[in-house]
């Protein structure tokens, strides 16, 4: 119980530096960083060098077959997700995979039958999910405090200019696989997932309007939820005013989080209904202070690790992300509302969330 897992790092950009890192790191009597990969042999030597890793390899093949780690952190470009997902699960480790985990439903229902041929999991990287807001609000619609859910916003309006995509894998269907939806307002949209679950339908639009580039760099959907509930959802990177902006109304109260990339409990707010408010008290304070960070997330997927257990957040639940944004991508191209289950093999969306192309 008291030995430190071997930890890897797959792809040595910028999100695993910052990011990733410092989340091993905060968690060094559980993890010891053993190794890093990436395609640039070069870079990740210079990224074991800064970080004090002991070996650096330029294929994660080999460093999965030398290194035999019991953990793996995937940070590369997205269209790579899935396989080094797959390859890190069949040589033994856990892992926790960047978004978008997987670039279709095909690919996300891949890594499920690693995990059920391995018994290992795949946790994806939604660690705003893990902060101590949004799990209080879950639990308050959980437990009914707020109330029917009625009406949702969801958005997320960021900027991302030239510099960004003069990376050469940025802005290409085939690389980054989709843009302002699933590159950058995934996180909120799979939050506001988290929160309501049961959505049943979307229409939706996605357009270029300014940046060069394949992906879309704005999207808007309609969404519809079992419960009759309704929901907009805007994604943009052509926003110089940026924000992430969350809002839920309920029969009892609203709750509405405003932040950028990482909220803290001020960032939430909560309005009772003037006519019939919650009464149970505390239900409008956040209790004590839990970071919605990478630290967090992987802090609970090294407990599940201990226990022997799957970790909370993993990539069945992730699934639901998956679907939505693939039925979204498929109302954007086919003019027409898509239902929930209704994406399955022999569908081209199934293969690609860009269908045929």
């Amino acid at each position: 119980m008291g030995l430190r897992y071997r930890t890897a790092i797959i792809g040595a950009g910028s999100i695993a530096a910052d990011a990733h890192v410092p989340a091993v790191r905060a968690l060094e009597d559980e993890l010891d960083l053993v190794a890093v990969a990436d395609a640039d042999a070069e870079r990740a030597a210079t990224f074991a060098g800064t970080y004090g890793i002991a070996a650096s390899y330029d294929d994660p093949a080999e460093l999965l077959r030398i290194e035999e780690p019991d953990l793996v952190l995937v940070c590369t470009p997205s269209s790579t997700h899935p396989e080094l997902a797959v390859a890190a699960l069949r040589a033994g480790a856990w892992v926790y995979c960047e978004k978008p985990v997987a670039g279709s439903l095909a690919d996300h229902d891949a890594i499920l039958a690693a995990e059920r041929a391995t018994g290992r999991y795949c946790a994806p990287v939604f660690q705003w999910r893990a902060g101590s807001g949004a799990t209080h609000v879950r639990g308050l619609l959980r437990a009914g405090t707020l109330g029917a859910p009625l009406l949702a916003l969801c958005q997320t309006t960021w900027y991302r200019g030239a510099e960004y995509y003069a990376v050469p894998w940025r802005g290409r269907r085939d690389t980054e696989l989709g843009g302002a939806t699933v590159t950058q307002g995934v996180h909120g949209i799979d939050l506001l997932l988290w929160l309501w679950p049961d959505w049943r339908e979307v229409s939706a639009r996605v357009s270029t309007v300014d940046r060069e580039i394949e992906t879309e760099d704005v999207s808007l959907a309609h969404v519809t939820f079992g419960s009759g509930a309704q929901a907009s959802v805007v994604n943009s990177v052509v926003s110089a005013s940026q924000e992430s902006y969350l809002r839920l109304d309920c029969r009892r109260a609203s709750v509405e989080l405003r932040h950028l990339y990482g909220y803290r409990n001020a960032d939430w707010t909560f309005t009772p209904a003037p006519d019939v408010p919650p009464t149970e008290p505390g239900w409008d304070t956040v209790p004590e202070e839990v970071p919605a960070t990478q630290r967090t997330q992987l802090a609970g997927i090294v407990a599940a690790m201990r226990a022997g257990r799957p970790p909370e957040h993993t990539a069945t639940d992730a699934r639901r992300t998956t679907e939505f944004v693939t039925c979204l991508y498929k109302s954007a191209a086919t003019g027409a509302p898509v239902a929930r289950g209704s994406v399955g093999p022999g569908d081209p969306f199934y293969a690609s969330w860009w269908g045929a192309v």
